[in-house]
């Protein structure tokens, strides 16, 4: 069954790679599909829907061994503040279900941030749109098919 998310990278001719797998667990989707298609955490990303002020959404693409932080991802976005999207919201906004959200192919258009760590690889993982499901992108792709921002959406442990 071919996801809104391949739709849309196929119409606009994004070149992708798929990535399919058991998905047996109801949490931590993107580090379990890191793990079951063998791959490094940091090359793996998880999609969330963060809002501001109830009609601003914005899709983050993490690593998914990283934490985002709502303070760099609020002053990136010139936003005074941003939270993460209760998990209905997030499926009514994006019409995929959680563990399942690709940046690619959402029913509403959002504005889209990627952590600037993607630029390290020639390809990462998001969700295809569905559990179970990855696509691998280069990057750029991403960022020029989204019209994403890209920047350091991390939080980081204090080195002292």
């Amino acid at each position: 069954m071919i996801t809104p998310a391949q739709n849309f990278l196929n119409k606009n001719k994004i070149p992708y790679k798929t990535y399919e797998y058991e998905c047996s667990t109801h949490h931590d989707f993107g580090k379990f599909a890191a793990h079951a298609l063998q791959l490094e955490e940091s090359r793996v990303f998880k999609t969330i829907l963060l809002e501001h002020d109830k009609k601003t959404y914005v899709t983050c693409v993490v690593p998914v061994n990283g934490l985002i932080s709502m303070k760099n991802t609020a002053r990136l976005l010139k936003l005074k503040d941003v939270q993460i999207t209760d998990p209905n919201t997030a499926m009514r906004v994006t019409g995929y279900v959680i563990g399942g959200i690709s940046p690619f192919g959402q029913k509403r258009r959002t504005l889209t941030v990627l952590d600037e760590s993607a630029l390290l690889f020639e390809e990462i993982l998001v969700s295809g749109g569905r559990r179970g499901f990855s696509v691998g992108v280069n990057p750029h792709d991403l960022i020029k098919a989204l019209n994403a921002v890209t920047g350091d959406i991390l939080e980081h442990k204090d080195a002292g």
